[in-house]
């Protein structure tokens, strides 16, 4: 017999964040077998939904298997398949059911930098064009990253997802509010002080309808108005490299330094992508105060209530962003201790509480 807390979730999912409609083409991909009973139960869903659902079910070890052997024109190669999959669905739940999230930490970066410039049209025709949704379903590995048990992490899991969704937007329109009248963001903290322009930019509000679980109100700053410093207490992990210590410089809206305690290659490979991964795409605010310690998983970090998240690359058009590049890398900064929030020289939050 099913969780029934897989049960409630799966019904979120296609109900709440995705709104399934009769006829709708529904894709539903995870990235293992593991994720077997969250599958079947959104399946099960989208049918009485009246959708058409449909499944993409991956083996975790394909992907390394794929970069120690493919050669430069298999990495280059365009998946024409997987592109004319995204035009035709409507919805698509990608569902996260990592047993390792190490498994391509010894794989080249380059490797994984160029394969994401090949993938970009089908990742933008998705994020762009397309009802989506993220989520992770609970697996050891992803326990073990959290430093929890697995009952633990289940727990962790559908605490922050099987909520009142409609609640959580209330709240989050608040600060949309005051984001969308203001023209500068200052962020204050450990190490840190940067100033963003946010003049035109419009706020965007997340209460489940993108990632489960969500909690965040986002927009893309300015491209080239960044200017100032900002150091990442949090681990920033990417491809499934953990870089810790990030230490970034803005001029110009540009990353002109970029330095890290662990694993700064890497950090400084990214970087040097395209032309767009210097520059910021998007800056996030996280309200989800039940979500309180750090996973080292970007889904539930970037939520947490009293953080902040800037993410260099690509920009989002929705929240008028207009960087171009073919990663999107989330960074998270602590401001619960002693770190503070501006909008127009007036604070709005002081170590991590909204003042409003």
């Amino acid at each position: 017999m099913a969780d029934p807390r897989v049960k409630k979730l799966a019904s979120i999912l296609v109900h709440h964040s995705l709104g399934v409609k009769k006829g709708d083409n529904v894709l539903i991909g995870s990235s293992s077998e593991l994720a077997k009973p969250l599958v079947l139960e959104v399946y099960r869903e989208v049918l009485l939904a009246g959708g058409h659902p449909h499944t993409s079910i991956a083996f975790e070890e394909t992907a390394n298997i794929f970069y120690s052997a493919a050669t430069k024109d298999q990495l280059a190669n365009f998946p024409k398949v997987r592109m004319f999959e995204a035009r035709k669905i409507d919805c698509f739940v990608n569902i996260r059911a990592t047993a390792n999230k190490k498994a391509l930490s010894n794989i080249d970066p380059k490797a994984l930098s160029a394969r994401s410039k090949v993938l970009r049209p089908i990742s933008e025709e998705i994020v762009n064009n397309k009802r989506w949704i993220l989520c992770n379903y609970p697996t050891n590995g992803l326990a073990q990253e959290a430093d929890m048990s697995i009952e633990e992490y289940e727990d962790f899991l559908y605490g922050a997802t099987n909520i009142d969704w409609n609640k959580v937007k209330r709240e989050e329109m608040k600060l949309k509010k005051l984001l969308d009248r203001a023209s500068e963001v200052r962020i204050v903290g450990t190490d840190t002080d940067l100033k963003l322009s946010i003049k035109g930019r419009k706020a965007i509000p997340c209460y489940g309808e993108r990632n489960m679980p969500d909690g965040e109100v986002f927009l893309s700053p300015v491209e080239d108005s960044a200017e100032g410093y900002i150091y990442y207490e949090m681990p920033a992990i990417y491809q499934g490299r953990e870089v810790l210590g990030i230490r970034l410089r803005f001029r110009g809206g540009k990353v002109v330094e970029a330095r890290a305690e662990k694993n700064e290659e890497f950090l400084i490979t990214m970087l040097d992508t395209d032309k767009g991964a210097r520059f910021l795409g998007e800056l996030g605010v996280g309200v989800n105060y039940g979500i309180q310690k750090c996973s080292k998983d970007i889904l539930f970090d970037e939520k947490i209530g009293g953080t902040v998240h800037l993410a260099v690359g690509r920009s989002y058009e929705e929240a008028g962003g207009k960087n171009i590049s073919a990663i999107h890398w989330d960074m998270i900064k602590d401001l619960r201790t002693g770190g503070a929030l501006y909008l127009d020289g007036k604070m709005i939050q002081k170590n991590g509480k909204f003042l409003f």
